[in-house]
């Protein structure tokens, strides 16, 4: 599915959950998180005395942007105005009341951000419980003499009143006066900010720039940030510790010094990368964005381990970035394969194309034990697998739901990346063709079968609940898909945190929706994020469906989660991808198989997706080879291609004897067919073009029949 930000937007209690305002953010995979200001070691009490040292210490917003670069992070969160950090605004304020500079530190920054085409949000503290945190006794970091005579009232700053109303009026000059500035990251909500309109102000005032908040759910908000999560298992795994789902805009804030505090302390702390990075990874695994904590010094610099880092980053992430810009998470709202825990101790996420939905990766962050990689398919026919690094073709099987990757030699020690290229899905009854009924239900059943994922049912927390599906006639039923709504977390995170998903189950079926017999399967799904499977006996056949719930997995001590059930999606798979049952033709993009030499992907217009291989000839090491999965015997071969005249490709199946294919054409920029007959065996099939002593036709697809 590829996110189309709709004109009429998604809402809910005030919020705008799709909004062209958060482009940048969806767009994004991830951003950096500055905590800098007086406290920063070693801690200022004079705020001119601070601006001097920061001055004299060569700062500069551009050394920010760059590191930013390196981590491939599209904004930056800049955090002065904090609780812990002395309350310093590093911008000229006409407000008295805390610290503020005479330099436009701020002015800078958006500046230098937005000429790299990225982006300043600014964090806003609500809280002056630490007013008086490394001062002596009496003294404070807040002024309330000084914002009283401003305000013409009595205010004590001290209170949460009182500092709420000194914060709205730093929102309003900041507004004011930088109007390229592209949102607010606010740290938990102020009552005063809320019962004076202050986000509706906002709205009304700049209502393209962005608000985020976090670790509250705030209606209003357009992002929703997870601080800090641990406990999970494995330990990279962030996403198991999110409570928010989509289409909500999710981030997660965590230190790169993945202990300590969240700025400088005049320590040089190690950078854990193995966690880093998979944080990273499995993050963009979700949809979730990576808010991703550094710790300047005075001079802005950040220590050496974290600079290390952010170089060894910058090549790193080039290598995948293909797999991870441009995607959603895999096995969520917007298709994709399963992510999670596979075979032999693998675990990983897949992400999927937003605008090929037939383009997947695969992400394995912890590897098998073995030489063999086992993942639910998701109904998608696979037509071709490689390595994303290196391009060379992995043998697969699909089978009774899963893929399956054999005869990996070789592990990266953080992700492997597998390309994927599929040809639809296949076996899944369209959500037009049945209907869903329930036992109960808060939202309507219905909406867990319209194929659309911003709506849901829930079983307005009853337990044993069922879901019904209708679908028309009586039919093959193979297996149930589900995706739950993840608006919880995966584990039992404490007594009052819990999983709100599925846990043990029962599936009748039926041939008339009321003689529903004994249970067909039953079972307990595991408490994990993303698409989830019920498989049911071979040769099953029916017309109504039943997924009877009898318990999920929060404990009663979780009183708001506990038989909390939500169901984005589900759907009757009638057989599995691959199986042979009418699958139709399979198409194979050229520029998705492994080019050898001089063979390149070139730009087509009128060519299938947009692209083709040009230089697959004059030379034996200019190639590509392509791979398709087929059933044994002679299969219809139909090559799309560009050429002006004619010219030969020489076609090699399974590394066997080559065949001449002439072909002719019009032009580089018209694609024509040509149909060749083939014999492939039973399974993976790989298929070389290429031609030795003369220069070959482009190759646009292939298509199997």
């Amino acid at each position: 599915m590829v996110l189309v930000i709709a004109a009429s937007l998604l809402t809910t209690a005030s919020a705008e959950l799709e909004h062209p305002r958060q482009q940048f953010l969806r767009d994004s995979q991830a951003g950096l998180f500055i905590h800098w200001g007086l406290r920063t070691s070693p801690a200022h009490t004079s705020c001119s005395a601070w601006e001097n040292d920061v001055t004299s210490g060569g700062w500069n917003a551009q050394y920010w942007v760059d590191e930013a670069k390196k981590l491939h992070a599209r904004y930056i969160v800049l955090a002065a105005f904090h609780s812990r950090l002395g309350y310093a605004r590093p911008w000229p304020s006409a407000i008295p009341g805390s610290c503020h500079t005479k330099r436009d530190f701020l002015g800078e920054l958006i500046n230098a951000t937005n000429a790299a085409g990225m982006r300043t949000i600014l964090y806003m503290t609500d809280d002056p419980q630490w007013w008086n945190e490394g001062l002596p006794s009496g003294q404070s970091w807040l002024d309330s003499d000084a914002y009283s005579n401003y305000k013409g009232h009595d205010v004590d700053l001290h209170t949460r009143d009182g500092f709420g109303e000194f914060g709205y009026d730093n929102f309003v000059e900041v507004m004011q006066r930088y109007p390229n500035l592209s949102g607010f990251w606010i740290d938990n909500d102020n009552a005063y900010w809320e019962d004076h309109g202050l986000y509706e102000r906002i709205r009304q005032d700049r209502p393209n720039w962005t608000l985020s908040n976090n670790n509250e759910d705030t209606p209003i908000m357009d992002m929703i940030s997870n601080e800090q999560k641990t406990g999970m298992s494995p330990s990279y795994d962030y996403p198991q510790a999110v409570y928010t789902a989509a289409p909500r805009l999710i981030e997660a804030d965590y230190k790169l010094p993945s202990s300590g505090a969240w700025w400088y302390d005049g320590s040089n702390s190690s950078v854990d990368y193995r966690l880093t990075l998979g944080r990273f990874i499995t993050n963009a695994g979700s949809s979730i964005k990576s808010l991703m904590a550094e710790t300047a010094q005075v001079n802005g610099r950040f220590p050496s381990n974290q600079e290390a880092f952010n170089n060894f980053a910058n090549t790193y992430l080039d290598a995948i970035w293909g797999s991870i810009n441009g995607t959603e998470g895999g096995g969520y709202s917007y298709g994709g394969l399963q992510p999670g825990f596979w075979n032999d101790g693998a675990h990983g996420v897949t992400t999927v194309s937003r605008t090929n939905p037939d383009l997947h990766f695969v992400h394995v962050v912890t590897k098998p034990s073995g030489s063999t990689l086992r993942l639910r398919d998701n109904g998608y026919r696979v037509t071709g697998v490689t390595n994303f690094r290196t391009g060379a073709p992995v043998s697969f099987s699909q089978a009774n739901g899963y893929l399956t990757l054999t005869g990996v030699s070789t592990w990266d020690q953080y992700d492997t990346v597998f390309r994927v290229t599929t040809n639809g899905r296949q076996g899944i009854y369209p959500a037009a063709t049945m209907s869903a009924s329930a036992s109960a239900s808060g939202h309507p059943a219905s909406a867990a079968a319209d194929g659309d994922y911003r709506t849901y049912w829930d079983s307005d927390k009853t337990t044993p609940v069922s879901l019904r599906f209708d679908l028309g006639s009586t039919k093959p039923v193979r297996y149930i898909g589900i995706n739950q709504r993840e608006d919880s977390v995966a584990y039992a995170r404490s007594d009052t945190e819990q999983s709100a998903r599925i846990k043990e189950y029962r599936v009748y079926v039926s041939a008339n929706g009321t003689d529903w017999g004994s249970p067909v399967t039953s079972g307990t799904l595991p408490s994990h994020r993303g698409v989830a499977f019920v498989d049911l006996p071979a040769g099953t056949t029916a017309r109504h469906v039943r997924l009877e719930v009898v318990s999920t997995y929060a404990a009663s001590s979780d009183s708001t989660r506990y038989k909390r059930l939500r169901v984005d999606e589900a759907w009757i798979g009638g057989e599995y991808a691959g199986s042979g049952g009418g699958t139709g033709p399979v198409g194979v993009e050229a520029e998705s198989g492994a080019l050898s030499g001089k063979a390149v992907t070139a730009a087509c217009a009128g060519c299938s997706g947009g692209a083709k291989v040009r230089f697959i000839g004059n030379g034996s090491a200019n190639y590509v080879t392509v791979t398709v999965q087929s059933t044994a015997g002679a299969h219809q071969l139909t090559l799309d291609y560009t050429v002006d005249g004619t010219r030969s490709f020489y076609m090699s199946v399974n590394n066997g004897a080559a065949t001449e294919v002439p072909v002719s054409g019009t032009g580089w920029d018209t694609p024509a067919s040509h149909a060749v007959t083939v014999t492939l065996a039973a399974g993976a099939n790989t298929i070389r073009f290429f031609n030795d002593g003369a220069n070959a036709p482009d190759l646009d697809r292939i298509t199997l029949n």
